[in-house]
């Protein structure tokens, strides 16, 4: 008998754990554009295919309301380049970066102060993702550990060295409700990750980072010659797909910009 009452206890629990689970989630998200780019040269990010083709990029940035506060997942091209007439050009010419909208203007749109937002969780630290990140003083910059150490070994820190920062080994239910998690996925750099949010009415989605840059990409499972690491990025967009099935969610992918532009804008949001 007793066993048996543990055995009840025990699958309550993890009935109530699951029921709790699936209702959690944050009250809307916003999707910000965080700068459009121009490439030259496509077979930058799918090495022996589309040669020479030039490509329009999308670049996104997503502010996520929660009862526990704002998060900020990345935070796209740097705001000064708006004033740039003719944008920000790589070295080479190779890529241009231009910022119709900036991030302040987004944020004062839907009436959040910069000083409002209490983390920003960066995919990872290349300049399309970090550019804005010190305009968040207060907030506590969640970056996988491996990211950072590697970032600021490198001669341009990818922000301020006295930003406060949480190291992460892994994942991370950020709010501790299993409404937005950030998970590990490795590969385009050393710390790169993902992540999961759950909506009611949207329902969920995974927001990839550079895991994958475009649909084709993700389809065919092509791996930019860029990337630090082959065999994890591969093993991390499996891990993607298999997130995918286990939460019925919908990937969306930061740089497709035929999917970026049937996104909602501020001051519509996702709930």
């Amino acid at each position: 008998m007793h066993r048996l009452a543990t055995a009840v206890v025990a699958a309550t629990a993890l009935l109530w754990t699951a029921a709790a689970q699936a209702q959690a989630t944050i009250e809307r998200m916003y999707v910000l554009d965080c700068g459009q780019g121009r490439a030259a040269d496509q077979a930058r990010w799918s090495p022996g295919v589309n040669v020479g083709k030039p490509i329009d990029i999308s670049d996104n940035c997503y502010l996520i309301r929660h009862a526990q506060g704002w998060l900020m997942w990345d935070t796209g091209v740097p705001d000064a380049v708006a004033a740039m007439p003719d944008g920000l050009v790589s070295a080479g010419g190779a890529m241009v970066w231009k910022r119709p909208k900036t991030v302040a203007s987004q944020l004062e749109q839907i009436g959040v102060k910069p000083g409002d937002v209490r983390y920003v969780a960066i995919s990872h630290t290349h300049g399309d993702h970090i550019g804005n990140v010190d305009m968040f003083a207060a907030a506590i910059v969640l970056i996988q550990g491996a990211e950072y150490d590697w970032a600021f070994g490198q001669p341009n820190p990818p922000f301020s060295k006295e930003h406060p920062v949480r190291k992460l080994s892994g994942d991370l239910d950020v709010f501790g409700d299993g409404s937005v998690r950030i998970v590990s996925t490795p590969g385009h750099t050393p710390g790169h990750q993902s992540l999961i949010v759950r909506m009611a009415k949207t329902g969920t989605v995974i927001l990839s980072g550079d895991a994958a840059h475009f649909r084709d990409n993700w389809e065919n499972r092509r791996v930019p010659t860029m990337n630090v690491d082959r065999d994890k990025t591969l093993a991390s967009l499996q891990r993607i797909a298999d997130l995918l099935a286990e939460n019925k969610a919908e990937l969306w992918i930061n740089h497709d910009k035929v999917q970026s532009d049937g996104y909602r804008r501020p001051p519509q949001y996702y709930d």
